[in-house]
């Protein structure tokens, strides 16, 4: 008579394999799961929770945590855990918690096996800055992440592990002097934390991390006392000594900032083709978006003499035919300001500040300077805004009341 085939044999079973209670029972421990011959298939466990299992694969060095969940629509989906490590007793339980914490996520509508860690969240973000916000704000996240997150532990670590500490721990991080001496300021510090808080809320959008992993970042406040880079300020007499001592391609860059008061990525990545020679007038293109604005004559000669025999597309300042990068110019603009004994902290957005005080103590209107350099009348008036008041009592002080 034929033998009836043991039910409780595990799939695939040959004579002598482990029953299925052996397998469930064996996959716990350090020795069961050395019982278990060598196979591709996973030994599965008992489930962990609805539709969910943890298996084991046995492998010739070592073996591998794998999850395995049937969904609502009876799809199988499955997931890797890892390498088991045999020097801790509790492997299995972590097992067990490591696919809870992923079925979790897949209830969540969390299915994607492209941004996983930081360091993806963020070139996600760069792609959707680039998108919606266009180039000039895309580069500057870019930048931001490249310098400080990409290659970082941080940026290494999972979406669904990050802690409030380790964010902690890396701003705290940024203020300490790199490789080459270079301190990050605090109020950059700050910038490059709500850069980094906006690509992880956008990894919860896109539901590449469950919402709530939301509160590691959110209790990360930004450094206290950070300077704000538009309380420096070079009156006429330093900008002049600062350009005397700027040499090359970098001088053209520092007058340009000097006449415009426009963003230094709004300089160093603008095109000949921005520029009409026949009206003088510029199109910048930076993260408030593009803007046309009416040169002074001093700026409209010297972006005449910039674009000379260049191609439309070919870049309007450069740095010996290359882009601009704006460590590079940072670096040329602090060697000058030392040459030229400025304060330390000099650097081209110093001039944007320096610009925008000259034109408001000048006479212009907030709303003028405004879409002069590309910014909101809310903002002018909360920096400059007792710079206007001041000139407008000096205005009424020569018109006859009585």
């Amino acid at each position: 008579m034929r033998k009836r085939k043991d039910a409780a044999a595990p799939e695939g079973a040959k004579k002598g394999a482990p029953t299925l209670a052996q397998v469930r029972a064996w996959i716990q421990s350090k020795s069961g799961r050395a019982k278990l011959p060598q196979r591709n298939d996973p030994y599965w466990g008992a489930p962990v929770d609805r539709g969910l299992f943890v298996g084991y694969r046995s492998m010739a060095h070592g073996g591998n945590w794998i999850a395995r969940w049937r969904d609502e629509d009876g799809k199988q989906n499955y997931h890797p855990l890892g390498a088991v490590n045999e020097d801790n007793p509790d492997a299995y339980m972590e097992a067990t918690k490591a696919a809870r914490a992923w079925l979790k996520r897949m209830r969540a509508g969390v299915r994607s096996t492209e941004v996983v860690t930081v360091a993806d969240a963020c070139r996600e973000y760069v792609q959707d800055r680039r998108s919606e916000k266009g180039e000039a704000t895309a580069i500057d996240a870019e930048q931001r992440f490249a310098r400080t997150v990409y290659d970082s532990e941080v940026g290494k670590t999972l979406l669904d592990r990050i802690t409030t500490k380790r964010i902690t721990e890396w701003r705290d991080a940024l203020s300490e002097p790199d490789d080459s001496g270079k301190v990050l300021g605090r109020a950059s510090v700050n910038r490059t934390l709500t850069a980094l808080k906006a690509a992880l809320n956008l990894a919860v959008r896109n539901r590449n991390v469950t919402p709530e992993r939301e509160i590691e970042w959110r209790l990360v406040k930004p450094l206290n006392n950070a300077s704000d880079r538009r309380e420096l300020f070079l009156d006429l007499g330093q900008r002049r000594a600062l350009l005397a001592a700027a040499e090359g391609d970098i001088r053209h860059l520092i007058e340009a900032a000097m006449l415009t008061g426009a963003r230094p990525g709004e300089l160093g990545r603008a095109r000949c083709r921005q520029f009409d020679p026949r009206t003088g007038t510029m199109v910048f293109d930076g993260k408030t978006g593009k803007r046309s604005v009416r040169l002074t004559p001093a700026a409209a000669t010297l972006f005449k003499a910039m674009r000379k025999g260049k191609l439309p597309e070919a870049w309007l300042f450069d740095n010996a035919g290359a882009a601009w990068d704006k460590h590079v110019w940072n670096e040329h603009v602090q060697k000058a300001a030392e040459s030229a004994e400025l304060p330390p902290g000099v650097c081209l957005y110093t001039l944007r500040h320096s610009f925008i005080t000259e034109a408001i103590t000048g006479g212009l209107s907030p709303l003028e300077v405004a879409r002069m350099v590309g910014t909101s009348l809310a903002m002018i008036d909360k920096h400059y805004g007792h710079l206007a008041k001041d000139t407008a009592v000096d205005r009424l002080a020569r018109v006859a009341l009585i």
